[in-house]
């Protein structure tokens, strides 16, 4: 039965035999909301003006988020939580930082019970005024950079199979490769080509190799020498544990990848290239909260991002 159904003698069989013995009549009174009025109130507080995203019809106090554009979900933990401290609410999303495709769906939201009390949502809407609890960020046109690093590929001693691989994932998104260059283990060869690379228009410059400790690894060091702020060299992702990002002029990535992104399925490079696409600038704190779900189990049969893999954005 639809709300606004009229009940008739031929519908109490039905009704019984869903165990609906008594029928009640609600009426509205003054300081109390029907459960879709309160239902709008969450909406508007989880997506507010939003033109990125837009919400199914209200149904029983439910309403769901479902995106308009590809990008980035962005939350306000904090938000999230305190709503769903409240009681008789609750606000239920995906994982954010993620990325997300058009026509996804975001989150769900409902009133718990029938009626709920119309103080009660302004203190919902008090703790939401300065922004929405969601918003998604798109993603943005890149011109890229790769710098390949290494004397075996420098020198033709091995193929430049990191290269690819690279190419391959820049592919998911809108992103033109403007400049390639192979250099040795010479770390000014290496900053030079990268300033060149920024000169020459890129906005996203990807060194690949030459990240570990070993003294002629020297990727980390031309990068530095660039004159980039260095985020973090180093996150507790595996793969992906010797990690550099940073950005040139404030905006600007410029990422140091480790070997493990030419081999393994999923890696931090994974993580990050979402939130570089959308503009969205990494931290060091955020990097950090990555160690919780920062294991990739390599599974047999990869459902990323269906997993626990970098849920600890």
């Amino acid at each position: 039965f639809k709300k606004g159904h009229i009940v008739r003698e031929e519908d109490i069989p039905l009704l019984l035999s869903v165990g609906k013995e008594h029928l009640y009549v609600w009426e509205k009174k003054e300081g109390i909301l029907h459960e879709n009025e309160g239902a709008e109130i969450l909406y508007q507080i989880c997506a507010g003006d939003s033109d990125t995203m837009h919400g199914f019809d209200i149904k029983e106090g439910k309403i769901e988020l479902i995106a308009d554009i590809d990008g980035v979900l962005k939350i306000r933990r904090d938000a999230l939580v305190a709503v769903n401290s409240l009681g008789e609410m609750m606000i239920a999303s995906r994982h954010g930082d993620f990325p997300v495709k058009k026509g996804d769906k975001l989150a769900g939201t409902r009133i718990i019970p029938l009626v709920i009390k119309k103080d009660k949502m302004e203190r919902v809407k008090a703790i939401c005024a300065d922004a929405p609890i969601f918003t998604l960020k798109p993603f943005n046109k890149k011109k890229a950079a790769i710098i390949t690093t290494g004397n075996e590929v420098y020198h033709g001693r091995i193929e430049d199979t990191f290269t690819p691989v690279i190419r391959e994932k820049l592919a998911e998104y809108d992103t033109e490769v403007i400049f390639h260059e192979t250099f040795d283990d010479d770390n000014q060869k290496i900053t030079d080509g990268s300033l060149a690379a920024i000169e020459a228009g890129a906005d996203l410059v990807i060194c690949t190799g030459g990240m570990s400790v070993d003294p002629d690894d020297k990727t980390p060091l031309a990068i530095k020498n660039t004159g980039a702020e260095i985020i973090s060299y180093g996150a507790p992702v595996l793969p992906g544990a010797m990690f550099l990002i940073s950005y040139y002029n404030g905006n600007v990535p410029i990422l140091g990848l480790p070997g493990c992104v030419m081999y393994a399925k999923r890696t931090i490079f994974d993580l990050v290239l979402p939130r570089i696409m959308a503009d969205d600038k990494v931290t060091a704190e955020e990097l950090a909260a990555l160690g919780e779900g920062g294991l990739c189990l390599n599974c047999d049969h990869c459902i990323y991002p269906n997993c626990g893999f970098g849920k600890g954005w």
